[in-house]
């Protein structure tokens, strides 16, 4: 009877005649620790397509070439990326629907492994995978500046500081400006694609400039493997839909809907884009390019175009940040949530419905992140050393999370169940497992600073409760 009298009382008041009288559900009364449902479907699938289609689809097409060697397998590999993707988002879509959570992975890993790994995962996620990727994605941009305007030798990690400072910003600001900031540069990146599709298939290149660019013999034996390593890091990111399934207005079961439908759009660009630049330039400059998009623009539309592709590809490290800043503090905050050490982290703000305190530090690691990529000299590739494998271990143990849940809580409802289960997430964890491989074997030493990182959390976590 007491603990009824404790459901009555926390959902009650009695008035003056003695008559008990509802009151706002615990829920409502801590609405300002809590996240509110405000992100339209629309708003997800723009957030999830524009993490993915980045400034990646300007770099990697020209190692993919070299290591398919033809333009029929160059195509076939850029569609098996997307089949791969689809089968990771429908394990994704099955733990976001039965569980969803704003820590995402986060929350998915701590139900099947317990806190410790879920904790270990927090760390990462704070201090290599999202804070590296934001780090990386600003150097694309800085780079890009830097040449059009140095300002001295740091120009790069200058510019880079900038633009991560400016868009924690209007993330800070809440919700509703970060989304829409999201959509506006999204439509500016989808615009800047659709020129480079056009042009590659409409406008003739140059002879004079076509011949200009080096063309390299292939090989007849080709390396599907290495191929497929650098165009799943380029489908990487849709993952980010499991932070956000707690925040859908239209409910965490629609979230089937929108990784299917961000998965197909992703794949239709790429494919359009890479048989663009097959059309104007062929398989054989494809692979001896070092920079595909700038060659397309240069042999079509001559120096303008070398500029337009610049700006374009700004847009699309822009979109990428904005995305990877929005759904990186979510995890912040489930850590805050959770763990008392990192409280502050847990605080959301109700006005702006957003974790301030999980963005500000999110902002400033990466910012630290930045002065380290300045001091090598080489800060996008250390970068990417830096969060690659730790990223894939992480990606291997939530696919594998998906079995423990199984085994764990059978019970449980699951309004969507990933089809042809065992086979569908076992080629999602074997995929995972051959890239976390791959990272490890073919980075340097930034790879192993990142890991030794990792490790650092461990020993915080017995250290600190």
């Amino acid at each position: 009877m007491k603990e009824e009298s404790k459901v009555v009382n926390a959902f009650t008041t009695t008035s003056k005649n003695g008559q008990a009288t509802p009151t706002l559900p615990y829920s409502e009364v801590q609405e300002d620790k809590n996240p509110r449902p405000l992100i339209r479907i629309i708003d997800a699938i723009t957030i999830i397509v524009g993490i993915v289609v980045g400034a990646g689809i300007f770099r990697t097409p020209s190692i993919v070439a070299a290591n398919t060697g033809s333009p029929e397998l160059f195509l076939s590999v850029w569609l098996l990326g997307g089949l791969v993707s689809l089968i990771g988002a429908l394990c994704y879509a099955e733990l976001s629907t039965t569980f969803p959570n704003t820590g995402g992975d986060y929350h998915f890993l701590m139900r099947a492994f317990g806190k410790r790994f879920a904790f270990l995962f927090a760390w990462a996620r704070l201090s290599i995978i999202q804070t590296g990727s934001i780090a990386l994605l600003a150097y694309i941009i800085g780079d890009y500046l830097s040449q059009l305007y140095p300002i001295g030798s740091y120009s790069s990690a200058i510019f880079a500081a900038l633009v991560v400072t400016t868009l924690t910003l209007i993330n800070i600001l809440g919700v509703n400006f970060g989304t829409g900031m999201q959509k506006l540069l999204f439509a500016f990146e989808f615009i800047g694609i659709l020129c480079v599709i056009v042009v590659g298939f409409f406008i003739s290149p140059s002879p004079t400039a076509l011949s200009a660019l080096p063309v390299t013999s292939l090989d007849n034996s080709s390396a599907i493997g290495l191929a497929m390593v650098f165009v799943l890091l380029t489908f990487g990111g849709w993952n980010e839909a499991g932070y956000i399934s707690a925040e859908l207005k239209a409910g965490s079961r629609k979230m089937v809907q929108v990784l299917v439908i961000s998965i197909l759009a992703i794949t239709a660009i790429y494919l359009l884009i890479n048989w663009a630049f097959l059309h104007a330039l062929g398989i054989e400059r494809i692979a001896a390019s070092e920079a595909v998009g700038i060659d397309l623009m240069r042999v079509t539309l001559g120096e303008p175009g070398v500029l337009l592709i610049g700006v374009i590809v700004a847009m699309a490290a822009l979109t990428s940040i904005n995305a990877t800043i929005f759904t990186g503090a979510r995890t912040n905050y489930a850590l805050g949530r959770d763990f008392e050490v990192f409280g502050r982290l847990g605080k959301w703000n109700s006005k702006t419905s957003s974790p301030v305190n999980a963005l500000i530090l999110q902002g400033m690691i990466a910012l630290a992140l930045i002065v380290l990529g300045a001091l090598t000299r080489d800060g996008f590739q250390s970068m990417v050393d830096f969060t690659a494998p730790v990223f894939w271990f992480f990606f291997l143990a939530t696919g594998v999370a998906l079995f423990v849940l199984r085994a764990k809580e059978p019970g449980v409802v699951r309004p969507f169940s990933v089809p042809f289960y065992p086979v569908t997430p076992l080629i999602f964890c074997g995929s995972c497992a051959y890239l976390l491989y791959s990272s490890l074997a073919y980075t340097g030493i930034g790879a192993l600073v990142g890991v030794a990182v990792l490790l650092l959390g461990m020993l915080f976590f017995f250290t600190v409760r």
